[in-house]
């Protein structure tokens, strides 16, 4: 049955909260044990749905997968068979492209379909299959299938297309079954590739920073198991890091991942906000005057994400003048901005990557779908600072990146309700 949020705005934050494990981190991390016939262990696991998919679709493969405790697994793949990849799972979410490098490297040969994901714009794989055809791989599609075949020795450069997350982790899971030296350039630097390097050294491989955006990896034959922790996940941080200004609110979160985190910091600081880093992993949230945003660019790493652009666009209503959104990774991202407008916001379309915020404005609760998962979170933001009753249909959506999210709110004294 769907589910959807009820929230009354106009309630300031207070409270403490706690960072749950990295979603974007955990796919590839999955994807990684693929690669030995070793036990792994992961811990630190956000509960959330593109989590389940994956797990479902490791255990359709013939992944072993044993919970250990409400956070922590022990998987092991040593009876994969590819022939048996669920195509219907693969399509439901964007994460499932990185079963491609771990399965390559383990089976020379492979059929899979186009993976799904948030409607957010075009999102082709096109810079994976190039990619994939400089590491040897002879890429064909046929009835809305891709069809994967190792023929030819892998280059000893590889350059990607852009700068892809997913593309930097699908070939570095690729490589490290390779024993030859490889240079990876244009490669993204993100926390989710970070985390993958961590693992994959655990399990054999060598890898290390060479140059800037490059990455020298030489793999192994044979892969170890591995234990590993993820990280708490910077998106859910910076949620509630916004979530806590825009509300006017006093919040201290804990097991923050800061260090990725940087350059959003900074802007927030420019912008008038007040808070206080207590340490690494601990922030502070003060409620702020006035605060003025002159612009706010999503960039690759160590840029601002584009997955905090949303939130940052719900608390540009809320600041004094104009405020360019710029998001030149997907054409898609600023759509939220329309519901916005729907609740009482003063935004200007600029073509599909920019737009001008006008504020400050009051919001007004109305009915409103949730898009994609970035743009749900922002428009709960949206919905704790409106008269009135906003409802959140397609909830789905945001249970895919957010644990119960509700309930974690609910403890700093929002007024929203998950209702069936």
């Amino acid at each position: 049955m769907a589910e959807k949020f009820v929230i009354h705005g106009g309630r300031p934050l207070r409270g403490e909260v706690e960072i749950r494990g990295a979603k974007n981190a955990a796919f590839p991390i999955l994807a990684a044990c693929i690669l030995t016939k070793e036990n792994c262990q992961i811990s630190n696991l956000p509960l959330i749905e593109d989590v389940y998919r994956m797990l479902e679709i490791l255990e359709k493969i013939g992944a072993k997968i044993v919970w250990q405790g409400q956070r922590k697994i022990k998987i092991n793949c040593s009876k994969i068979n590819s022939s048996k990849i669920p195509f219907d799972l693969v399509g439901c979410f964007r994460g499932s492209i990185l079963l491609l490098g771990p399965l390559l490297a383990r089976f020379k040969k492979l059929k899979f379909p186009p993976p799904g994901g948030c409607l957010i714009g075009a999102r082709p794989i096109d810079t994976h299959l190039d990619a994939f055809e400089q590491a040897g791989i002879e890429v064909s599609k046929k009835n809305n299938f891709y069809y994967f075949k190792k023929k030819k020795e892998t280059a000893k450069e590889i350059v990607l297309g852009e700068f892809s997350v997913t593309a930097t982790e699908n070939i570095l899971l690729f490589l490290a079954n390779n024993p030859q030296k490889v240079v990876l350039k244009i490669a993204d630097c993100d926390y989710q590739v970070q985390e993958l390097i961590k693992v994959l050294k655990k399990m054999g491989a060598n890898v290390r920073q060479a140059g800037i955006h490059s990455f020298e990896i030489r793999g192994v034959k044979k892969f170890k198991g591995f234990k590993h922790t993820l990280i708490s996940d910077p998106i859910e941080t910076g949620t509630f890091i916004v979530v806590s200004l825009v509300t006017k609110g006093e919040v201290l979160i804990k097991k923050a991942q800061l260090e990725f985190l940087d350059l959003f910091l900074k802007k927030l600081k420019d912008f008038g906000a007040k808070f206080k880093i207590l340490n690494k992993e601990t922030i502070k949230i003060l409620p702020s005057g006035q605060l003025k945003i002159n612009k706010i660019q999503s960039l690759p790493y160590p840029g601002i994400h584009t997955d905090l652009q949303p939130e940052l666009g719900v608390l540009a209503t809320q600041t004094k003048g104009a405020t360019l959104i710029h998001d030149p990774l997907f054409e898609g991202r600023l759509k939220y901005l329309k519901e916005l407008n729907k609740m009482g916001a003063e935004i200007l379309f600029r073509g599909p990557h920019r737009a001008i915020v006008y504020g400050p404005t009051k919001l007004r609760g109305i009915k409103i779908p949730s898009p994609d998962l970035r743009a749900g979170a922002a428009l709960i933001v949206a919905g704790l600072i409106a008269e009135g009753e906003t409802v959140i249909n397609n909830i789905y959506q945001i249970d895919r990146g957010y644990e119960r999210i509700e309930e974690r709110l609910q403890q700093l004294g929002a007024d929203i309700k998950r209702v069936k």
